[in-house]
């Protein structure tokens, strides 16, 4: 268990062994929804309606929201002079203006026939575009607040859902929203831009951070912790979507050089930690699963197609399993969780 724990204790940000010439096979992943995908697809400008919106009923989120980066990135990025830099070697002229930078850090807004950054990272970053949803959602199913029933309730989250709203409780379409971000598929973008592989993502620490929001159903008065058995597939299913996204872009790797060594590192990495999951977990068996389908694909440059053959399988175990569990048999990872000193940024109580 000894590099469980190293892996655990250094999280993503582990890539101090050295990739070999013609990578080894690692245990990996592929989130289904995003099979091929070389980066982030920006959610389509005319379905987005702003954080204004959301603000209206979600005046306290918002206020929490607009302590964090994801908020701050919008004045912040343009003058970063390391952004600069990146994006001149990219040939980019206007950060908020192309995709290579806006699918990432702003939420882009139809404005007539063009797009416009109108936040950085905001509601419908994480959550869906919302305007198919948002009055759905919030609309009590034509009733006031506390007069529906059961099924009315039910009924209404389905049609929020099926209109493209992500819900917190949806633990693995969340994680990999944000793993779509923080870990960068993009070969290019790294060897020649000069842009890091991706940031020390690990989804308890940063999920319980600066961005926590959890104060819609004590209507404000505190922002806590998630339970403890929501940290636990917290955990679990990030470790496994990190594999994923790792894998989305090892298999776009065509060169042996920055981009590609340093992301076959993390899958490799991030692979240990699954294969001792599965020993530690054996009450959840998608994980050897998970491990033994992985195995079988070679994790080298050129090799798209088995790792992505294996990434539909992988991803549909991934999904099953954040649907099928509570995270109440999973005791046995609790020390493994970061506690409170190592969530990501303040916290806004």
């Amino acid at each position: 268990m000894a590099g469980f724990l190293k892996g655990l204790r250094q999280g993503s940000s582990c890539l101090a062994a050295r990739a070999p010439e013609f990578f080894a096979p690692v245990f990996l992943a592929v989130m289904f929804l995003a099979v091929g995908q070389l980066s982030p697809a920006q959610a389509d400008p005319s379905l987005i309606v702003g954080p204004n919106e959301c603000a209206e009923c979600h005046k306290k989120e918002t206020s929490i929201w607009q302590n964090t980066h994801h908020f701050t990135t919008f004045k912040d990025l343009p003058q970063s002079d390391d952004a600069r830099k990146i994006a001149d070697n990219m040939g980019v002229k206007r950060l908020k203006a192309e995709s290579l930078c806006t699918n990432c850090h702003f939420t882009m807004q139809a404005d007539g026939d063009k797009e416009k950054a109108i936040a950085g990272n905001s509601c419908e970053s994480c959550h869906g575009p919302a305007k198919e949803w948002y009055k759905v959602h919030s609309g009590f199913s034509g009733k006031k607040e506390g007069q529906e029933s059961e099924a009315e309730i039910a009924a209404r989250w389905e049609k929020a859902e099926a209109a493209g709203m992500i819900r917190p409780k949806m633990t693995y379409t969340l994680a990999k929203n944000c793993f779509s971000c923080h870990l960068v598929p993009n070969e290019k973008l790294v060897n020649v831009g000069g842009h890091t592989p991706g940031s020390a993502f690990e989804l308890v620490s940063w999920s319980q951070g600066e961005v926590r929001h959890n104060t819609w159903y004590n209507k404000g008065k505190a922002n806590p912790e998630a339970s403890i058995e929501r940290k636990r597939m917290l955990f679990l299913v990030g470790r496994i979507v990190e594999l994923e996204t790792a894998l989305i872009g090892v298999s776009k790797a065509t060169e042996k050089k920055d981009y590609a060594l340093k992301m076959a590192k993390r899958a490799n990495n991030a692979g240990k930690v699954i294969a001792s999951l599965a020993k530690l977990l054996p009450e959840a068996p998608e994980l050897l699963e998970i491990q033994e389908i992985a195995g079988g694909a070679k994790l080298k440059l050129n090799n798209e197609a088995e790792l992505v053959e294996a990434a539909g399988k992988i991803s549909v175990l991934g999904l099953q399993f954040a649907d099928k569990y509570d995270g109440s048999q999973f005791g046995a990872v609790d020390k493994y969780i970061p506690k409170a000193d190592k969530f990501k940024g303040t916290v806004t109580q």
